[in-house]
């Protein structure tokens, strides 16, 4: 581009407020030119994450950086939960409200999000099916809701906030494993959302037809194996696949976190059920770099603070199952970052309002 057209692009970007001018530049000759960066500090985001058990509620401003986290028990009723998601969100605003202007609302869901209408076509884990919490939030609230699945708007996250970008070239898969399991599949540095919103759904790949029954209601998914719920109930020798089960496991307060703590002073049932996560885990990552052959896989989510008991088993089934030796040597790598859903609920936020629209 010519330089008056930048001149004319900048100056329509310092107009709107989407950049700001910082000092000056020294240079050897010539006019001092001025350093240009992203307007963050008084633009705030409020991202929330519906999980299974709980919702996170974050208020950041435009870089990311959190200002406040709460937490509450999800209601799954779709009317209760806007209801008090507005109630909260209003609340933090208003608690915030010296620190800027609220510029959107990104949500993330265990679930297939339709991207045009919003809704919400089937969050097994939450028992919806054809819900739209979008709209009904944006008019409780009065502000942009976006939303979207929780595994693909990590990825985004990752394209957009993510601190380590060498190496993908924007090529990557990013698995996320909470209470249930999803992937987030990026091709030269765009989001694949499927053609009917399905992309990614790793989680209810069947590696074990005999397997246990996932909360879908298929036996032997993936998510069966190695999600939090499927990790805790083996570690208690609990059968997967009934809402009682998840309700026992609820009821016994133990974490992941626990788990891990556990395994770390001596307990061998611990270890060797996160050892059994992370060979199960390997089949999945397999299946990807089969399917897609990523230049790199993110495994996200509580069990990647047990990365050094879980990589060796992965790793093992997928040098036992690649097909090449490029294959077996796809890097694999955890994401430790505390809040990555809330990162990509965030990500939805920021990419509306800097990304080209190809990206958004």
């Amino acid at each position: 581009m010519s330089r008056g057209t930048i001149t004319a692009l900048v100056s329509e970007l310092l107009d709107e407020g989407k950049i700001v001018e910082g000092d000056a530049v020294d240079i050897p000759r010539g006019r001092k030119p001025k350093l240009l960066r992203i307007r963050t500090e008084d633009r705030l985001v409020v991202a929330v994450d519906i999980r299974f058990g709980h919702t996170q509620l974050m208020l950041s401003d435009f870089s990311g950086a959190p200002i406040a986290v709460e937490s509450f028990g999800t209601l799954t009723g779709p009317d209760e939960l806007v209801a008090e998601l507005a109630s909260r969100i209003d609340a933090s605003l208003d608690a915030h409200q010296q620190r800027g202007k609220c510029e959107g609302i990104g949500v993330v869901v265990p679930g297939m999000v339709e991207q045009d209408t919003g809704r919400v076509l089937n969050a097994p884990q939450l028992g919806w099916r054809e819900v739209n919490i979008r709209d009904a939030l944006q008019e409780a609230t009065g502000h942009p809701v976006f939303i979207e699945n929780a595994a693909r708007a990590a990825a985004l996250a990752q394209l957009w906030l993510g601190q380590e970008t060498e190496g993908h070239g924007g090529d990557f898969v990013y698995i996320s494993i909470f209470e249930g399991v999803g992937a987030g599949v990026a091709v030269n540095g765009q989001v694949v959302r499927g053609h009917s919103h399905l992309a990614g759904e790793l989680g209810h790949v069947i590696i074990d037809p005999a397997g246990p029954t996932c909360m879908c209601g298929s036996r032997g998914c993936l998510e069966a194996h190695t999600s939090n719920l499927a990790t805790l109930a083996r570690y208690l020798g609990m059968e997967m696949g009934s809402e009682e089960v998840a309700s026992r496991l609820a009821g016994t307060e133990l974490t992941i976190a626990d788990l891990i703590e556990r395994a770390r002073e001596g307990d061998e049932r611990a270890h060797a059920t996160l050892e059994e996560t992370g060979h199960f885990l390997g089949y999945g990552v397999s299946l990807t770099v089969h399917a897609l052959n990523p230049a790199r896989i993110y495994i996200a989510g509580d069990i990647a603070a047990a990365w050094d008991i879980i990589e060796p088993p992965l790793r093992a089934v997928l040098q036992a199952r690649a097909l090449t030796p490029a294959a077996a040597a796809t890097p694999v790598v955890p994401d430790r970052e505390p809040y990555p859903r809330l990162r990509g609920a965030m990500a939805l936020v920021l990419a509306r309002d800097l990304a080209a629209p190809q990206i958004a």
